[in-house]
């Protein structure tokens, strides 16, 4: 495939749908197109169709690319959906669904809908843990919604009674220096639910370090704990949290800037969005970020029913 580094190359390129079929062939199938169903490789191309049919019989025996991918039962073309990725995955500070339903002419709706599937392909499911060999970790917290004056007094009535003010949501971020970040939205910002995540996360022994939140206390068990209390002083040494702080800055920038207003049920996901992309910050250019979150396109698919949280709501009713 040809070497895409520019937004202006991707849109020219990926404007020819064939180019679309043959970039996503060559991501899911390197080795040779095969048929999900039953694995064989000879199947036949249908052209006017631009699927494939296998020649065994069973269900499903005719398939697109987009089978058993994020794009799957959609009807909007991959020319529009590769672009708008490309926005997703480079913009900074996010795109918003106003934004791409403007310049792909789509609805909004589905608009909305393409960039939540596309966040879940740059969710990070890793199982291995931060730290270790000497690596040092930063842990911190902060709360997401409501007006920045009231960030701590919610902070405070959360140490205390382990609820915040109304309409803010907790959210928690281990950051290995030099390394990756790993986020999560957390119901509150209490000691069992902190120190659950960072013994989760984070490998025995690691030099940790933190602010002065009461929760954290303990943690000196299992790591070489330290931390820094901002009522004196922001930083002593190597003992601060200014990585996660310039973190928790992009990402506000990015929902207070880009997306204006976000539902909590949905947080997460734009969360991960951002770690996503500060983790794949230091890859050579636009393009090779753009090919590493297609990789993860495959085996994950988001129903329009599971975004919205009808199929819970169907679910409690049939209990």
């Amino acid at each position: 495939m040809k070497e895409l580094k520019t937004l202006q190359q991707a849109i020219i390129h990926f404007a020819d749908e064939q180019n679309c079929l043959q970039f996503m062939v060559a991501m899911r199938w390197p080795d040779g197109v095969e048929c999900p169903v039953c694995g064989r490789m000879d199947a036949r191309f249908l052209e006017n169709q631009r699927k494939w049919q296998c020649k065994s019989v069973h269900h499903h025996r005719q398939f697109s690319v987009k089978v058993g991918t994020i794009f799957e039962d959609s009807p909007i073309p991959l020319s529009k959906w590769l672009p708008a990725a490309w926005l997703l995955i480079n913009c900074k500070n996010g795109v918003s669904s106003y934004e791409i339903a403007r310049d792909l002419k789509v609805t909004q709706k589905s608009a909305w809908f393409m960039l939540h599937r596309l966040r879940l392909a740059l969710q990070n499911g890793s199982l291995m843990k931060l730290g270790g060999n000497g690596q040092e970790v930063e842990v911190d917290e902060t709360f997401i919604g409501g007006l920045s004056r009231n960030m701590h007094k919610s902070r405070r009535l959360e140490a205390i009674h382990g609820t915040g003010a109304k309409g803010k949501v907790a959210v928690m971020g281990l950051l290995q220096r030099g390394g990756e970040i790993r986020t999560t939205v957390v119901p509150h910002v209490r000691r069992h639910v902190l120190q659950g995540e960072v013994r989760k996360h984070v490998e025995a022994g690691t030099p940790l370090y933190s602010d002065a939140l009461a929760s954290y206390r303990g943690l000196a068990v299992d790591y070489q704990h330290q931390v820094i209390d901002h009522a004196q002083a922001y930083v002593d040494g190597k003992i601060h949290t200014k990585r996660l702080e310039n973190f928790w800055s992009l990402l506000k920038r990015g929902l207070k800037g880009t997306y204006v207003s976000v539902e909590p049920f949905h947080l997460f996901r734009y969360v991960d969005e951002q770690a996503w992309r500060y983790n794949n910050r230091k890859l050579a250019n636009d393009g090779e970020r753009f090919t590493e979150a297609m990789g993860n396109v495959m085996g994950k698919r988001l129903t329009y029913a599971q975004l919205t949280g009808k199929t819970q709501v169907l679910e409690t009713s049939a209990d």
